[in-house]
């Protein structure tokens, strides 16, 4: 059975509940402010969002702070051990791993600068193994980024992924530091 509340400035509003057997409770906080209804125009903002919500869940930003020995032929995890941020503390700067606290579907992005040679790749690994790979071929001597991205799902307990390159060279290249030559990125795009 309908309930309406009338204003005093003449209208009103009326709670209708669906006609089934369970019963259902709506809180109202606490505070004052706005209830936002799908039909509402008011704004919801990140404030709004619980912690685990896409927008406001975990990122981070983290990137080579010196230069590291690539060999040939060799996958190679790059040391990515300076961290621009870490909404969450959930990048481990010695493991060079994310591991995030909230189960969903990440946004995953890295790219390494290696000069010289004629072949580089940059790959993401989850839990191990490789899953996205972004390779590049240049003229020898000259100094090119790698970049690879992909969405991932991580399950917010165990699951984590790693930045590697690779280089064929014929001989040992050097990854290039810096945060805008070898660097690691991701966020929560969508929670599970």
């Amino acid at each position: 059975m309908p309930v309406k509340l009338n204003s005093s400035g003449g209208g009103s509003v009326t709670l209708d509940v669906p006609s089934t057997a369970n019963n259902f409770t709506a809180t109202i906080p606490a505070n004052t402010g706005t209830v936002v209804t799908t039909g509402s125009t008011a704004a919801v903002t990140q404030g709004m969002l619980a912690a685990g919500v896409a927008g406001n869940g975990p990122a981070f930003s983290a990137y080579l702070g010196s230069g590291q020995s690539i060999s040939n032929n060799v996958f190679t995890k790059l040391n990515l051990n300076i961290e621009t941020f870490d909404t969450d503390g959930r990048f481990d700067n010695s493991l060079y791993r994310f591991t995030p606290n909230v189960a969903g579907y990440y946004f995953v992005t890295g790219s390494s600068t290696i000069p010289g040679g004629d072949y580089a790749s940059v790959y993401i690994y989850k839990n191990g193994s490789l899953i996205k790979s972004g390779i590049v071929g240049a003229a020898a001597n000259s100094p090119y980024g790698v970049n690879v991205c992909g969405l991932v799902y991580m399950n917010g307990t165990t699951d984590y992924v790693e930045l590697y390159a690779y280089q064929a060279s014929g001989g040992s290249r050097t990854a290039s530091a810096g945060a805008n030559l070898t660097y690691f990125d991701g966020f929560l795009a969508r929670a599970a």
